[in-house]
C-alpha cells in the first residue's frame, strides 16, 4: 500500500509532525524536534507485497484513538437518569445503572456492549480503557463481547468484596488474584466506598503483576469534602498515597491537588463531558497542562455519551478556553487522544499502543481535511463519514 499527497498528524515521542506534499503541520512544544514523512521517496520493506494506492490528497492521516475511560457495560441503559445526582445515577449498589445491570441478562449485555464496541471502532478507536462491574463474571462477559471485533479492551474488573464498613482483607486479596489473572488491572468506583487499607493492596498487588491500578478521584465537590472531614486529606492526595497508577476525573481539586499529580507516579484521565452532563464540575485544564502533566481523555459512560472522541476533544477544547480564559492549543487535546498514552505516562508500560513511527504496528485513519486548519478540521469538523479508511 503507498499512500500519498496528505497532512500527517502523527506521533513520535508524542509529536504531531509533518506531511508529504505541501503544507506542514508544527505542534507547540517539539522541542526542536521536527519529523518529516515523504511518503514519496520513501523506502518500502522488501516484506512488502503490492497492494493498494490510496491517493489522500486533502486528507489527514492520524494515530488511532484510545479511549481511556469507559463503562461500556451501561450501554444497555442508554440517556436514562438526566437530572439526577451523580449518586442517584452511578454509585453502587443502588444507582439506576447498577440496577440495571443486576437486572439485565448475559445476553442482553453481550450484545449492548458489541454495539458500543462497534461503534468505536468506527470512529477510530483502537483501544479503549473499561471499568467493568460485575466481578469476574463481568471481566469473562466483555471479553466474550469483544471476540472478533478489531479493537482492543483493557479492561479494569473489581468485586463486591472491596466495598463496605468493614471488608474481610483475606477475601479482598483472594478477588484481586483472581481478576488479575484475566483483567488487565483493577477499576474502583471511588474512596466513598472502599477503606485506605483495600486501596492500598489493590495498588501493591497491582503494581507486582504488572497490572493497571485505577480510581475515580474528585469527581464530585462533595466527595472532596466528605474524604478531607473524613481523612484530613482530598480523594488524589489519598490516590496518589495508595501507589494507583490511573486516575479520573479529577473535576474539582483542592489545596494541592494539581501539584501533586504533577509528582505522583499516577496518569490523569479527563471526562469533560460527563463532568458537565452531572453537573459536577470542569476540571482546571489550563492549570493542569502548565505543570507539565500529559492527561488521557474519555467518554465515561455509554449511559450519558457516545463513546465518540471526536466530540470530546471539541467540547473539552471551547468549555476549557472559556472556563480558564486562556488559550488552549488544539494538539495538546488531539495528543490527549493519540499519543500521551505512548510517551512518558506511568501507563505506558501497561498499554500497547501504536503511535506512527518507524517500527510501529500500523494503527492510523485517513480523514477528510475540511479547513486549511489540521488540528482543528479534525477537532471540529470530523463527522463519520469522514473517515475515509481505518488501519
Amino acid at each position: 500500500m503507498k499512500i500519498k499527497n496528505f497532512a500527517l498528524l502523527a506521533g513520535v515521542a508524542g509529536l504531531l509532525a509533518a506531511c508529504g506534499g505541501s503544507s506542514i503541520v508544527e505542534p507547540a512544544d517539539l522541542n526542536d524536534q521536527r519529523v518529516f514523512f515523504d511518503f514519496n521517496s520513501s523506502e518500502i520493506s522488501k516484506d512488502a507485497k503490492e497492494g493498494e494506492i490510496i491517493d489522500a490528497s486533502d486528507k489527514i492521516v492520524c494515530p488511532r484513538f484510545i479511549n481511556a475511560h469507559t463503562h461500556i457495560g451501561d450501554s444497555i441503559i442508554k440517556d436514562e437518569g438526566d437530572g439526577l445526582s451523580l449518586d442517584e445515577v452511578v454509585k453502587p449498589p443502588h444507582g439506576i445503572k447498577h440496577l440495571a445491570l443486576e437486572s439485565a441478562s448475559d445476553d442482553e449485555l453481550i450484545e449492548a456492549m458489541r454495539e458500543s464496541m462497534w461503534d468505536m471502532y468506527n470512529l477510530g478507536i483502537s483501544h479503549f480503557i473499561d471499568y467493568r462491574e460485575g466481578g469476574l463474571e463481568g471481566v469473562k462477559l466483555i471479553k466474550e463481547a469483544s471476540k472478533d471485533i478489531p479493537i482492543t479492551p483493557i479492561i479494569l474488573g473489581r468485586d463486591s468484596s472491596f466495598y463496605g464498613e468493614d471488608p474481610n482483607y483475606h477475601q479482598v486479596k483472594m478477588a484481586i488474584r483472581k481478576l488479575l489473572k484475566h483483567a488487565d488491572g483493577i477499576g474502583l468506583s471511588g474512596f466513598g466506598e472502599i477503606d485506605t487499607t483495600v486501596a492500598e493492596i489493590i495498588c501493591e498487588k497491582c503494581e507486582a503483576a504488572g497490572k493497571i491500578s485505577s480510581i475515580h478521584v474528585a469527581e464530585s465537590e462533595s466527595n472532596q469534602f466528605s474524604s478531607i472531614e473524613k481523612t484530613g486529606k482530598t480523594e488524589p492526595q489519598r490516590a496518589f498515597d495508595a501507589g494507583f497508577n490511573q486516575v479520573v476525573h479529577m473535576a474539582n481539586p483542592k489545596n494541592d491537588d494539581i501539584n501533586q499529580l504533577s509528582k505522583s507516579n499516577s496518569s490523569l484521565t479527563i471526562c469533560p463531558r460527563s463532568n458537565g452532563a452531572l453537573s459536577v464540575g470542569i476540571i482546571p485544564l489550563f492549570e493542569v497542562l502548565k505543570t507539565g502533566v500529559k492527561p488521557l481523555i474519555g467518554s465515561d459512560n455509554i449511559m450519558i455519551n457516545r463513546p465518540n472522541l471526536f466530540r470530546e476533544m471539541e467540547f473539552t477544547l471551547k468549555i476549557m478556553k472559556g472556563f480558564s480564559k486562556n488559550y488552549i492549543a488544539p494538539v495538546e487535546v488531539l495528543k490527549m487522544a493519540t499519543t500521551n498514552v505512548c510517551v512518558d505516562s506511568p501507563l505506558s508500560s501497561k498499554i500497547n499502543k501504536s503511535f506512527i513511527g518507524e517500527g510501529q504496528n500500523a494503527e492510523f485513519m485517513i480523514i477528510n481535511q475540511k479547513s486549511n486548519n489540521p488540528y482543528l478540521s479534525l477537532i471540529n469538523r470530523t463527522e463519520l463519514n469522514d473517515i475515509v479508511k481505518i488501519f
